[in-house]
């Protein structure tokens, strides 16, 4: 799907797709949209003029809702990735074939190691290997690579050896901090470079650390990409988030099948420190909105109005979105179990106003917002979920 010259491409898992005809009025019940409606209204004007033609079969899944292909494709088939690049230097990796219907991804050959099992590196490392891929994990509680051992993963006993023993090493850590600890630390990663090893900081942080990390790898003939992600726990463990990548576009290409694994998009935007920057204006713009959002929910409560009436308008109307339902619902029911760290997001939010600082670029918004996300974490809600930057209004 083309959108103003950048390439968007995304890839859907087999248990997600169903048969059109036995599961629509369900998707209709459950999807109740404008578009979803436009989407069903489109299918069946297609069957209507393809009847009598080539037989059709259409899938529909929750995530993107339908899929046709002539019955005569539906062999088993396994992506083969081609490299788009449109005139504004956005690059990304797409499937040949409209869609593998099978969900089938045809794992690199390359060694893979990761670093860091938190909130995403587990869902990430979980599906690298349910798409075959050889994984080598490390993490500093070690416990936690226990469960990916039981799946199949090895064990490395240091960042360094993890590099040592494998050609392409993730790391997805919580701050520019530890991400230079990792790298430059004892027994770190740059120990293990040697010329040829790839290493992907998947971790969100500044755009100097990032530009500090590729010149060190680099310094040892290593090859380095900065891709870090846009999602949640959900969404890595569903294998659907956005990646958005920059440096070595080799690494890039090579990541291929492991960003099909853990991902629905990807995107290569340049040199190294452009996806740090583009990462911190994206989760600005959530961190800001979350804010915003508890302000309308506590605001509601304050003036007498129902709470629950406010989200059921919002979800009807433009801003309607499965991040505001969920975000709010779980609100609603008192529940902050982290989905997104809010440390992480008030991090995110400084990240930001510092590099709008660096280019004399006003973030008056990002810096409200990250007000309220320090008197949230001043009421202990540093890791709950960033939707508790609510209680910040209620206390």
């Amino acid at each position: 799907m083309a959108r103003q010259g950048k390439i968007c491409s995304a890839w859907i898992k087999v248990e997600q797709l169903k048969p059109y005809h036995p599961h629509k009025e369900e998707m209709i019940k459950i999807n109740k949209g404008k578009r979803f409606q436009q989407a069903v209204d489109a299918v069946e004007e297609y069957l209507k003029k393809a009847k009598g033609k080539d037989q059709v079969r259409i899938f529909t899944n929750l995530k993107s809702p339908f899929s046709l292909q002539p019955a005569s494709s539906m062999e088993p088939i396994t992506k083969r990735l081609k490299i788009i690049e449109e005139d504004t230097g956005s690059t990304s990796i797409q499937a040949a074939d409209s869609t593998a219907i099978n969900g089938s991804i045809t794992p690199t050959d390359k060694r893979i190691g990761f670093l860091g099992l938190g909130l995403m590196g587990s869902g990430v490392v979980s599906n690298l290997l349910k798409m075959g891929h050889v994984v080598t994990v490390w993490n500093r509680t070690a416990e936690k690579c226990d469960l990916f051992i039981q799946e199949g993963a090895r064990l490395g006993r240091t960042p360094a050896e993890v590099v040592s023993m494998c050609d392409i090493t993730f790391s997805c850590v919580s701050d520019p901090k530890a991400a230079r600890d990792l790298v430059l630390g004892p027994s770190g990663v740059l120990q293990g470079i040697r010329p040829g090893k790839c290493y992907v900081e998947m971790s969100t942080v500044d755009p100097e650390t990032t530009i500090e990390l590729a010149q060190v790898i680099t310094s040892r003939g290593g090859r380095f990409l900065e891709a870090p992600v846009s999602g949640s726990q959900q969404l890595s463990n569903d294998g659907m988030l956005v990646i958005v990548a920059a440096g070595d576009r080799s690494v890039y290409e090579d990541c291929s099948s492991c960003f099909q694994a853990m991902g629905k998009t990807s995107f290569f935007i340049g040199e190294a420190g452009n996806a740090a920057r583009m990462m911190l204006i994206l989760n600005m713009v959530q961190g800001s909105f979350m804010a915003t959002i508890a302000e309308g929910l506590t605001l509601a409560q304050a003036t007498g109005q129902s709470q629950q009436t406010f989200l059921d308008i919002l979800c009807q109307g433009q801003m309607a979105s499965t991040f505001v339902d969920q975000k709010c619902q779980n609100i609603l029911q008192g529940n902050f179990k982290p989905d997104y760290y809010l440390k992480h997001i008030q991090k995110d939010l400084r990240l930001a106003i510092s590099m709008g600082d660096s280019v004399n670029h006003p973030t008056p918004m990002a810096a409200a917002a990250n007000e309220v996300y320090k008197r949230a974490k001043a009421l202990d809600q540093s890791d709950n979920d960033m939707s508790a930057v609510y209680r910040a209004y209620i206390h």
